[in-house]
């Protein structure tokens, strides 16, 4: 809006201020600061001579002192090095690279057949001095020099002593302070150095690439004290940490060079699992990127957890667990100290010649079982602390961070199989998380305009998070029940006036929210009774001499919903049916035998439409197997199958507890009309309910 009174000249001033610059150089003062909080010697910088002057980082002449004492009896002084490094660049500017080359030798690495020892004793002693010189000219590094840059980017330079390690890690602010083209370059070279073990070659898109990684010989060089894994990490951390407080918008170059460094899907666990522990020593002094990397880390998991699914689908069940039980022996192994060095280097490679191809397919399987096994491991004991005190402030920040990776990567992701049990487990480490978990299921089931597919995964996540929490109070699971049964209402009513019968295309988010409510029922049934004075000896003859009493609302949200037009019995997994039809009526809720018999004679491609609101089945893709046109028995909280990390979960799990006297009746049902026993499958710890039934 324009306003109309008048503005009253501005007072004229003396002089009016530049602007400042986007990529501000640091002051001195706070470069010495930094430094010092990054672990560098803040000995190595001088104040400028007059306080008038722009601040810029020069070097304290004692300290040029000490390092010309030092090489001047085996080498050059600084002030020559210095000085052949500033012709060297400026004659390359010109056009004449004869002495940039020379300076570029200096950082390259030794060749093997290079024999000359008191050549490569002279080198050794100049490196650190050609490192101070070039550092004192780095604003002259411009594009035209990038073959110089990458030399001194890609120089051995974490495993030297500590005074060269300063020096580079100074040069490197210097290079990116001054020519900002470079950070990316130089942050992409640090992380380089997050992935642990032996250089790494992986098949891409049919091109073989090699990725370079620290390796403990890294800290072995010759003529240097050995420096071990360790504090080779901490020499890259301490240069980051330094690079990101001198230029604070590194930060956001350096997210995605995270994501485009993390480890390929099929390297291996140690290689993982170094960079993600590298990752979160990140968070400790940029905690600005602990969204990004938090969400990174969950993304890739749930990549590892969907190619493991597959792989131990692709398998017999025999051989999967075979896969299971030589993971739990390695794991046991390593609890034991069995297990190799973790400080070396070597890992065991067997070749292609030696093994057939069922054991190295076994032996990749078990690979990526273990993998996963050792990252959500990982995964688990990183989150724990921020959730001590569950009331807490960082306890309530991090729940909204799993909570935001739930909407956004796991659950548009339908094959992941253990990554979801990170909100399983803590969102039941209080009473107001189990209600908020819930409660973002429940939104993001019935909110309007969402995809049909997310709403029926939301629908499973709901159904299963109440039916296996342990710690899920009564109160929730009949809360919940009544929440579906109310929305189930609303579309039966509503779609009832033009059904024809069955049809999984059209009424999807119907049946997906039915298959939650048996699912529910099955496990939690105890909890939807009106009072559990009849449970407490769990007294077989209780079930059968008397009628139970149910909540209100629950025999009749269940009994209009099965028998409406559109049969969700018919939709629905065979697999949960079976299990809710016998459960019902061993408990004498509800008779549906006679419904199922119907049921039987009914073909379900009579009713497909053309209309399609998704769903968890890709349904009606040609095949004329009824199986296609039902419901996937999709629960993502079935049984952890994870031999190391389950321990995470065991005491927040329901275990399938059986009804009593319900195996005693089976043989006696004669009216039930289930001829074909293989249709008939029990929701047990054996059998995960995920698993398709036979064609009819």
């Amino acid at each position: 809006m324009v306003s109309l009174i008048p503005v009253r000249p501005a007072a004229p001033t003396a002089a009016s201020k530049p602007s400042k610059p986007l990529l501000r150089r640091a002051t001195l003062s706070g470069t010495i600061r930094k430094i010092e909080d990054a672990g560098l010697d803040a000995d190595l910088l001088s104040v400028p001579p007059s306080p008038s002057k722009r601040a810029r980082v020069t070097f304290n002449p004692k300290v040029e002192e000490k390092f010309v004492d030092e090489y001047s009896v085996k080498s050059r002084s600084l002030e020559l090095i210095r000085s052949e490094v500033r012709r060297a660049i400026e004659g390359h500017l010109r056009g004449d690279s004869e002495a940039y080359d020379t300076v570029k030798g200096v950082f390259a690495p030794r060749k093997a057949d290079d024999d000359d020892d008191e050549l490569h004793e002279q080198r050794r002693a100049d490196i650190k001095t050609y490192m101070i010189a070039l550092t004192s000219y780095a604003s002259l590094l411009n594009s035209s020099c990038s073959g110089l840059v990458k030399s001194l980017l890609a120089c051995q330079w974490i495993g030297r002593d500590e005074g060269f390690v300063k020096a580079y890690v100074l040069f490197l602010g210097s290079l990116a302070s001054a020519q900002g083209s470079y950070v990316g370059m130089v942050l992409g070279m640090l992380i380089d150095n997050f992935v642990g073990g032996k250089t790494s070659f992986v098949l891409l898109c049919g091109i073989i690439l090699m990725r370079d990684t620290v390796r403990l010989s890294s800290g072995r060089l010759q003529g240097y004290p050995d420096v071990n894994r360790e504090q080779l990490s901490s020499r890259v951390h301490v240069a980051l940490k330094y690079l990101l407080r001198l230029i604070p918008s590194a930060s956001g170059t350096l997210s995605p060079i995270l994501a485009r460094k993390f480890p390929f899907t099929d390297e291996s666990k140690k290689v993982h699992v170094t960079y993600v522990e590298n990752l979160i020593r990140l968070i400790e002094y940029a905690p600005e990127l602990k969204s990004d990397i938090f969400a990174l880390i969950t993304d890739r998991v749930i990549k590892i957890d969907v190619q493991m699914q597959v792989d131990l689908e692709d398998l017999d069940d025999e051989l999967s667990s075979a896969i299971v039980q030589a993971v739990n022996l390695n794991s046991t192994n390593a609890e034991n100290g069995d297990e190799d060095d973790s400080d070396s280097d070597s890992d065991s490679i067997t070749s292609d010649e030696d093994i057939n191809g069922d054991t190295k397919r076994f032996e990749e399987v078990k690979a990526n079982v273990e993998k996963m096994d050792a990252m959500l491991d990982l995964l688990f004991g990183i989150y724990t602390p921020y959730f001590d005190d569950p009331s807490s402030v960082e306890a309530a920040s991090m729940f909204e961070t799993l909570l935001s990776h739930f909407a956004n990567i796991i659950l548009p992701t339908y094959h992941s199989r253990h990554t979801q049990f990170l909100l399983f487990h803590f969102a039941q480490t209080a009473e107001h998380l189990v209600d908020q978990f819930a409660g973002t299921c429940v939104q993001l089931a019935f909110e309007s305009g969402r995809p049909a597919v997310l709403k029926q995964s939301a629908a499973a996540y709901l159904a299963s998070f109440v039916a296996r929490g342990a710690h899920v109070e009564p109160h929730v699971v009949r809360t919940v029940f009544e929440l579906i049964g109310s929305n189930l209402e609303h579309i039966r009513v509503e779609s009832e006036l033009t059904c024809r019968g069955p049809d999984l295309k059209r009424y999807s988010t119907f049946y997906a929210m039915t298959q939650a409510l048996l699912y529910v029922f099955c496990f939690r049934w105890r909890d939807l009774l009106a009072s559990s004075d009849l449970l407490e000896d769990d007294d077989p003859e209780a079930f059968i001499s008397q009628d139970l009493e149910w909540t209100p609302g629950v025999k009749e949200t269940l009994h209009n919903t099965i028998y409406s037009k559109l049969n969700p019995l018919k939709i629905c997994s065979p697999s949960i049916v079976a299990e809710f039809a016998k459960t019902a009526n061993h408990l004498r809720f509800m008779y549906v035998y006679p419904l199922l018999e119907t049921n039987k004679r009914i073909r379900l491609s009579q009713f497909l439409s053309s209309q399609s609101n998704g769903a968890l089945r890709d349904a009606g893709n040609g095949s004329n197997g009824e199986s296609w046109h039902q419901l996937d028995a999709y629960f993502p909280f079935d049984p952890y199958q994870l031999p190391v990390s389950k321990r995470w979960v065991n005491n927040d799990y329901v275990e399938w507890k059986p009804i009593p006297g319900l195996n005693q009746d089976e043989d006696e049902d004669d009216e039930s009309g289930d001829e074909d026993d293989e249709d008939e499958v029990d929701i047990d710890e054996e059998d995960t309910a995920t698993d398709d039934d036979d064609d009819e």
